[in-house]
């Protein structure tokens, strides 16, 4: 594979809020990739790295996490749609778009209202509703700033990952990079259990599409339960399963998922 330049690119969300972003040079048509809660652009890199593909790869911080923007005030999922469709305007040419988990579902609503997209991945979206159970619990810890306990609730009790998968986030040296991202994560969780998702909207969707779930996840709650609904209202979309993987095959196998984004790249 040809060498890749990386360069740091700001876009500007509908609103003003900066949007830093990561961006692997090439040629041809752009790879977008939305990345999901308690993340940012820099734990996608091995998947950038991984894409054998002469594209060029660009991956945003979302708001809430530096060096972009905050949060801001009346944040909804529609915050982050208009900021994705923000950016797509600025690269101005048809993209591949990719959204994992939270931020597949914001790639959902973004490809339903847009026409120029060359293909949509979405891996283990969360369409929602999103540990609504346990919300008020999660709310108390943030207001203690006990984030140690929103991480832990988040994603042990409900996302269901392992302990194996949840010990590094909270090592002493990986702490203070994760920290912030908790931060965010409750009030992007009330987005996503505000967000009155349509169905049919998601069904008329006419880009090629191709849904991607962890084989450990599929009919299991949160991820493999949300897959099976829109796997049911997108029948024309390819599957594909991550055989031994769950949600965070970006960390655990970023060479398999970097495979399946290139395969859908004409």
């Amino acid at each position: 594979m040809a060498e890749h330049a990386t360069a740091e690119r700001v876009f500007t969300g509908a609103d003003g809020t900066a949007l830093a972003a990561t961006v692997r040079s090439g040629q041809g048509p752009p790879i977008v990739l939305v990345h999901g809660a308690i993340a940012d652009a820099t734990g996608w890199r091995s998947v950038v790295e991984a894409i054998v593909l002469p594209n060029p790869v660009i991956v945003v911080n979302r708001r809430g996490r530096p060096p972009s923007g905050p949060l801001g005030t009346d944040y909804t999922l529609r915050t982050e749609v208009e900021d994705l469709h923000a950016v797509l305007d600025a690269l101005g040419e048809p993209c591949v778009l990719f959204g994992h988990s939270y931020g597949g579902l914001i790639a959902l609503e973004v490809a339903r209202s847009r026409t120029d997209l060359r293909a949509l991945v979405l891996y283990e979206p969360s369409v929602g509703p999103f540990g609504a159970d346990r919300f008020a619990d999660l709310v108390s810890a943030s207001r203690r700033g006990d984030l140690v306990e929103v991480l832990r609730t988040v994603t042990l009790d409900i996302s269901g990952l392992s302990q194996t998968e949840v010990a590094p986030m909270l090592a002493a040296e990986q702490w203070p990079s994760v920290r912030p991202l908790v931060a965010a994560v409750v009030e992007e969780i009330a987005a996503i259990n505000g967000h009155e998702a349509v169905l049919t909207d998601w069904a008329g969707i006419s880009v090629p599409s191709t849904l991607v779930v962890g084989a450990l996840n599929e009919g299991s709650p949160p991820f493999g339960t949300d897959f099976a609904i829109l796997a049911g209202v997108m029948p024309a979309a390819r599957v594909v399963r991550l055989a031994g993987q769950g949600h965070l095959a970006h960390v655990t196998a970023p060479h398999l998922l970097a495979s399946v984004i290139a395969e859908a790249v004409d």
